[in-house]
């Protein structure tokens, strides 16, 4: 049997019924349940990814301390990459051309995007982070960092909002959105519900997983900060010009200088 491997990476604010920050905080009572269904959603996409062929499984844990997912419950034969070693690749820490496919579940819209109570790219330090003049979700940010290594994203689960993005971007992905978000609330699917579709959806996805995103040849990345002082902290960075109260731009022709500069001012 030929070996097919998968890289998993796995957030929390894009999981079926989270709706509020305390959900997915560890400190906050809320988390412990919202921990499990992250843990359920992961279960079901390595389900699938074994449904399709898939012989080795790796899952990054890419939520706040990187140390969420209930490690007795996931399957003897997969290995997890959890807490942050401070690599470029961030929430694809360990991607390399050796794998075929990744699977982003619980991945959510974009900083500054109305489509999820919980929306933002790496950071809440920045409302907004483009790139070539496109707002930067997380889903982006990592879908090109895999493309550097040439392995292409094949399916994504978090809310609408992003599923929208991606329609966009990379509409050879494929995709399930588990809920919904209007304002401070959610219409999402059960976590149940939710498992089925991930399940399924990354089981289609691995048949046909596609290619990897395209790459510019030239990057503008722009981070804008809540706070002023931030940017003009951040200025200093190599590379970096302070092009608003809030704003710094970095401009390259190569994504991996993206990657480390998002490192260092995110």
């Amino acid at each position: 049997m030929a070996r097919v491997k998968v890289y998993l990476s796995v957030d929390i604010e894009g999981c079926a019924g989270i709706t509020h920050w305390d959900e997915a905080r560890k400190p906050h009572p809320d988390y412990a349940e919202f921990r499990e269904i992250m843990t359920g959603e992961a279960l079901a996409a390595i389900e699938g990814a074994r449904n399709a062929g898939a012989t080795e499984i790796v899952v990054k844990d890419a939520h706040s301390s990187a140390r969420n997912l209930i490690l007795d419950r996931l399957p003897a034969d997969i290995e997890v990459i959890r807490g942050w070693e401070g690599d470029p690749f961030c929430m694809v820490q360990g991607l390399d051309r050796s794998f075929d496919a990744v699977g982003m579940i619980g991945y959510h819209a974009a900083a500054g995007s109305e489509a999820n109570a919980l929306a933002h790219t790496l950071t809440l330090a920045a409302i907004e982070i483009r790139l070539n003049g496109a707002p930067a979700s997380e889903f982006l940010v990592h879908a090109l960092a895999a493309a550097t290594v040439g392995v292409p994203v094949a399916f994504v689960s978090g809310d609408a909002g992003l599923m929208a993005e991606i329609a966009e971007t990379a509409p050879g992905v494929t995709r399930c959105a588990v809920k919904q978000g209007f304002g401070a609330s959610t219409r999402s699917m059960t976590p149940a519900g939710a498992r089925a579709a991930i399940r399924d959806g990354m089981a289609r996805a691995l048949r046909n997983p596609g290619s990897p995103m395209p790459l510019a040849d030239h990057w503008r990345l722009e981070v804008t900060y809540g706070d002023p002082v931030l940017a003009a902290r951040h200025r200093h960075y190599p590379g970096a010009r302070h092009s608003g109260p809030r704003t710094i731009t970095l401009e390259t022709d190569t994504y991996g200088d993206v990657l480390r500069a998002l490192r260092y001012v995110t």
